[in-house]
C-alpha cells in the first residue's frame, strides 16, 4: 500500500488538482506543495517499512517495485527536491500565470513516475515509467512557448524517443537471450546466456537508451539547450533528478547483467571520461547562467559514469574492495549533485525572477548585497567544487580513489588509467574554475553600468520567506554531508560495503587530489577567464558556433539520411541488393512512416496550440477580416513557422527508432 501511493498516487492527486486549478488557482499551487510534502513523508516512512510490490495485471511479468538502501534514499532525494522546487515555483511563476495547469499537472505526473523508475526492480517495469517521465518532461521544456523553447524542446522530445526505441530494442534483445529482466536474477546472464556476445550488444544498446536521459556524450546535445529555457524549478529537477533517472538504469544494469564484464565497464569508463570533460570545458566557456549549469550538469554525470566503469573493472578483476571505493562516490555523488543542483538551480530562478536575465554581462554585480543568496549559492558552488568539508569533497575523494585503485590492480590499462586521473583532476580544476567565474561575476564584481549597480545594491531583498526556506534547507545539506562521520554511514546504507567506515577523508593522500584539482581551477580563473572570457569589462562568448554538434552533423545527417535509404534500395539492381526482403520492407515502412508524418502532422501542432496550449488572440490586437479561409490560412503559417522544422525533425528521428526497434524484433524471431 506505501508503494502503491508512493507511485500511484500522485499521478491521481495530478489529475484532481488540474481539475481543481481551472476555478480555485490558489488551492491548486497549495495542492502541489502539499502532494510533494506527502511524498517526502511516505518516502521517509519507506526508510523505516521497506516492502515489496507486484501488479500482475501489466505485462507479461507485471510490474516490480522494491526497496533498498540505494532504492530508498534516493526515493527520498526525490521528494525532497520535488518539494523544494514547488514551494519555490509558488513566487517564481506569481508574474506568469499562463499554462500553470498544463506546468502542475505533468510536474506532479512525473513525480509519480520518477518514483516509480527508482522503486523498479526489473528493467521492464523501469522502461515503463522511464518513458512517461520522458513525455511529461518534454512539457517544462517548451512551457514558454517561445520559439527558443519549440527548438529545444523538441531537441529534447526526439532524444528521448531515440533514447527509448534503442533502450526497448535492448530490452527486447536482453529477455529473448536469457528470459528475465528482473534485476537480481540478471546477476547470471552471462553464465546461463546461449550467446553471451548478443547479451553485451544489448546492454550497449540499454546504456546507450539510459545515457540519453542523463545527458551522456554523444546524447548530450539537448542538456545544454533545455536547461536555459525551462522555468527555474524545471531545471533544478531535470538537472538534479531526471538526469539521475538515467544513471540509475546504467548503474543497475551495471550492477546485474555486466557486473563483471571489463569491456563493458572500459566503454562506460570512456564515455564518462568524454563527458565529464567536455561538460566541464562547455561550462567554463558559456556567458549564459543556466546554460553553464546546464553543461556542469553534464560534468557531473561524467563523473558518476566514471564511478560506474571503475567499479565495473574493478569487480571484473577481483578487486572487491576497490569496486565498493568506487560504487561509494558515485552514488553519494548522485546525491551530492542532486541537491547541489537544487541549491545553484533556484538561486538562479531568483536571478531570472527579478531581472529576467541571464547574460553574465546583464546579470554582473546584482547579488553584492543579497547575503541570503550568496551564502546558498556560495555553499553549492564549494560543494561541486569539491572543497574540503563540503558534500562533493568526500564523493569526489572517492571516486578518484577508485581509479587509484583501478591503477594498482588493472595493469594492463596502468597507462590509461594513469590518464584516466589527470581527466579526472583537470576536470575537476574546471569545475571549480567555472564555479569561480559564476560566484565573483554575480555577488562580487560590479556592473560596468554604475545606475545599474546602484538599482541593484538599493534593494537587497531579493525573494519572500518561503523561497528563502527553500533554498535554504537545500543548502544546509551541502555542510551536513561535508562530514565524513554522515557521508560514510550513508554510503554503507546505500551500498552495503560497511568497509567504507574506515575511509579517511582527510588523510594527506586524499587531501593532495582535491588540492590539486583546486589549483588548476585557480590558475585556469586566472587565465582563462579572467584574461580570455572577460576582456575590457565584458564576458565574451568564444566557443565557437560551428561546433554545435546538434546544427552541423545531427540534424544534416538524419534529415537527409532516411529519404535518400528508400531510393538507394530502389535505384540499386536486384541480383546487388544485399539487405534481405523483410529489411527493405523496413526501410520502406520507415520511409513512409517519415512522409506521411512529414505532411500530416503539421496541422496536428495547430489544434495542440488552440487546445493543450491554449493559445488566445491576445486582448486588443487589432482585428482584420480578409476573409475566412486566409485568416486561417495565415494563422497555420505563423503557428508552424517556429514548429515545422523541428517537429518534422523529431518525427524522422522517431522513425529511425522505429526502424531500429523492427530490426531487433526482427533478430530476435530470427
Amino acid at each position: 500500500m506505501l508503494i502503491t501511493s508512493i507511485v500511484f498516487g500522485p499521478m491521481l492527486c495530478a489529475a484532481i488538482l488540474f481539475i481543481v486549478g481551472r476555478r480555485h488557482t490558489a488551492v491548486r499551487d497549495t495542492g502541489v506543495i502539499l502532494v510533494s510534502a506527502l511524498e517526502l513523508v511516505l518516502t521517509l516512512v519507506l526508510l523505516l517499512y521497506p516492502g515489496t510490490l507486484h501488479i500482475s495485471l501489466l505485462l507479461p511479468e507485471g510490474l516490480r517495485f522494491g526497496t533498498d538502501g540505494f532504492r530508498t534514499v534516493y526515493a527520498v532525494v526525490a521528494a525532497f527536491m520535488w518539494t523544494g522546487a514547488s514551494i519555490f515555483s509558488r513566487e517564481y511563476f506569481e508574474e506568469e500565470q499562463e499554462h500553470l495547469d498544463r506546468f502542475w499537472f505533468f510536474m506532479i505526473v512525473t513525480l509519480g513516475a520518477t518514483e516509480g523508475v527508482l522503486l523498479s526492480m526489473d528493467l521492464m517495469t523501469a522502461f515503463l515509467f522511464f518513458e512517461i517521465l520522458s513525455f511529461t518532461s518534454f512539457t517544462w521544456v517548451i512551457h514558454e512557448e517561445t520559439p527558443g523553447a519549440i527548438r529545444a524542446g523538441y531537441t529534447y522530445l526526439f532524444i528521448a524517443v531515440i533514447g527509448g526505441l534503442v533502450l526497448f530494442m535492448g530490452l527486447v534483445l536482453l529477455y529473448t537471450e536469457v528470459g528475465t529482466l528482473e534485476f537480481a536474477q540478471l546477476k547470471n546472464a552471462m553464465d546461463t546466456a546461449a550467446h553471451p556476445g548478443r547479451v553485451k550488444a544489448a546492454a550497449v544498446c540499454i546504456l546507450l537508451g539510459f545515457g540519453a536521459k542523463a545527458g551522456m556524450f554523444p546524447l548530450h546535445v539537448w542538456l545544454p539547450k533545455a536547461h536555459p529555457v525551462a522555468p527555474s524549478p524545471a531545471s533544478a529537477l531535470l538537472s538534479g533528478i531526471l538526469t539521475k533517472v538515467g544513471i540509475y538504469g546504467i548503474l543497475m544494469l551495471s550492477l546485474s547483467a555486466m557486473q563483471k564484464e571489463a569491456s563493458f565497464g572500459l566503454l562506460v569508463l570512456i564515455l564518462g571520461l568524454i563527458t565529464m570533460a567536455l561538460g566541464a570545458v562547455l561550462a567554463l566557456f558559456s556567458i549564459d547562467l543556466k546554460r553553464t549549469l546546464a553543461c556542469s550538469s553534464m560534468s557531473q554525470i561524467g563523473f558518476i559514469l566514471t564511478g560506474i566503469g571503475m567499479m565495473v573493472l574493478l569487480r571484473a578483476a577481483g578487486a572487491e574492495e576497490g569496486a565498493g571505493v568506487a560504487a561509494s562516490g558515485l552514488v553519494l555523488h548522485m546525491v551530492n549533485h542532486s541537491l547541489i543542483k537544487l541549491v545553484l538551480f533556484l538561486a538562479a530562478g531568483v536571478v531570472v525572477m527579478r531581472l529576467h536575465q541571464l547574460d553574465l554581462n546583464e546579470i554582473r554585480g546584482w547579488g553584492r548585497k543579497k547575503y541570503v543568496l550568496m551564502i546558498a549559492f556560495a555553499l553549492g558552488a564549494l560543494s561541486i567544487s569539491g572543497v574540503p568539508f563540503f558534500g562533493g569533497y568526500i564523493s569526489k575523494t572517492l571516486l578518484h580513489e577508485g581509479i587509484v585503485e583501478g591503477i594498482h590492480h588493472l595493469e594492463d590499462l596502468h597507462t590509461f588509467l594513469s590518464i584516466a586521473e589527470w581527466v579526472f583532476l583537470c576536470s575537476g580544476g574546471v569545475t571549480f574554475a567555472y564555479m569561480l567565474k559564476l560566484f565573483i561575476c554575480l555577488f562580487v564584481e560590479k556592473n560596468k553600468d554604475p545606475k545599474k549597480q546602484a538599482a541593484y545594491d538599493a534593494n537587497p531583498r531579493c525573494m519572500n520567506g518561503w523561497s528563502s526556506l527553500a533554498i535554504s534547507l537545500g543548502a544546509i545539506w551541502m555542510v551536513i554531508l561535508g562530514q565524513p562521520a554522515v557521508m560514510t554511514r550513508l554510503a554503507a546504507f546505500m551500498t552495503g560495503f560497511d568497509e567504507i567506515l574506515g575511509f579517511q577523508a582527510f588523510s594527506w593522500t586524499n587531501l593532495k587530489g582535491g588540492l590539486i584539482s583546486l589549483s588548476i581551477g585557480l590558475l585556469l580563473y586566472l587565465s582563462i577567464v579572467r584574461h580570455g572570457i572577460l576582456r575590457q569589462g565584458t564576458y565574451r562568448d568564444l566557443w565557437p558556433k560551428s561546433w554545435d554538434l546538434e546544427e552541423k552533423v545531427y540534424r544534416p545527417l538524419l534529415t537527409g539520411l532516411l529519404p535518400k535509404i528508400g531510393g538507394a534500395i530502389a535505384s540499386v539492381p536486384g541480383e546487388n541488393r544485399v539487405l534481405t526482403p523483410l529489411a527493405k520492407c523496413c526501410v520502406l515502412l520507415g520511409t513512409v512512416l517519415g512522409r506521411t508524418l512529414d505532411s500530416s502532422t503539421d496541422g496536428i501542432i495547430v489544434l495542440l496550440r488552440h487546445t493543450l496550449m491554449r493559445e488566445r488572440r491576445v486582448q486588443g490586437e487589432e482585428r482584420r477580416h480578409p476573409g475566412l479561409f486566409r485568416t486561417v490560412l495565415a494563422e497555420m503559417q505563423e503557428a508552424l513557422r517556429p514548429l515545422a522544422s523541428n517537429f518534422t525533425f523529431a518525427m524522422m528521428m522517431t522513425c529511425i527508432g522505429i526502424l531500429i526497434v523492427l530490426i531487433a524484433v526482427i533478430a530476435a524471431v530470427l
